[in-house]
């Protein structure tokens, strides 16, 4: 089912939520599913509602404040609302990565598409995936199951960062960052 509204009262209802500009706590909300919203979030990040891209910066970044995972399906929900929405691949795009510190001791932060700025650790973990030809698509966890796709640029200049390390029985090449060890490819792989 399309919901035929706009989405003006999810937007009224996300600026009510937002408490000194942090993300509302849509984990606690569990309202009645109200419908799909023709709303996508494409690939690069962009969303489009209506076949449209959204256009003002602040309109998406308030969207995304309001963004839920359940069930492998994505909704915009509010404390009286849950619309469904479709996600091509990841809601958000890593754009950015600062890293400081080397080795073991390196803490890597990264900055989104809607600026949400998260340290890559046990709790925001990356990982890559491969696809049938061995390109990669890495991502890091943002929130609740939220992840971001590593834009191109950013995993290049992390993967400047990486070195070898075992990981059951497999010399793997990866990333430290905050004590955390994460595997892009076996070493074996890039010797080929």
């Amino acid at each position: 089912m399309i919901v035929k509204a706009t989405p003006d009262s999810l937007i009224a209802a996300a600026k009510a939520a937002q408490k000194d500009g942090k993300h509302p706590p849509v984990h606690l909300w569990t309202p009645d599913f109200c419908g799909d919203l023709d709303m996508e979030i494409r690939r690069d990040g962009t969303w489009f509602y209506l076949g449209t891209p959204i256009g003002r910066f602040p309109l998406v970044k308030l969207f995304a404040s309001i963004l839920k995972l359940e069930d492998g399906k994505y909704f915009l929900v509010t404390p009286v609302e849950k619309v469904g929405i479709r996600v091509v691949d990841a809601p958000f795009v890593a754009v950015d990565m600062d890293a400081a510190g080397d080795g073991r001791d390196q803490v890597m932060t990264f900055t989104t598409n809607v600026e949400d700025v998260v340290v890559a650790d046990a709790d925001h973990p990356i990982r890559v995936e491969r696809d049938e030809t061995g390109e990669p698509s890495p991502y890091i966890h943002i929130r609740a199951g939220l992840e971001a796709l590593i834009d191109r640029k950013t995993f290049y200049r992390m993967i400047e960062l990486g070195e070898s390390h075992e990981v059951e029985g497999v010399d793997m090449f990866g990333v430290w960052s905050s004590g955390q060890f994460f595997p892009i490819i076996p070493v074996a792989e890039l010797e080929v």
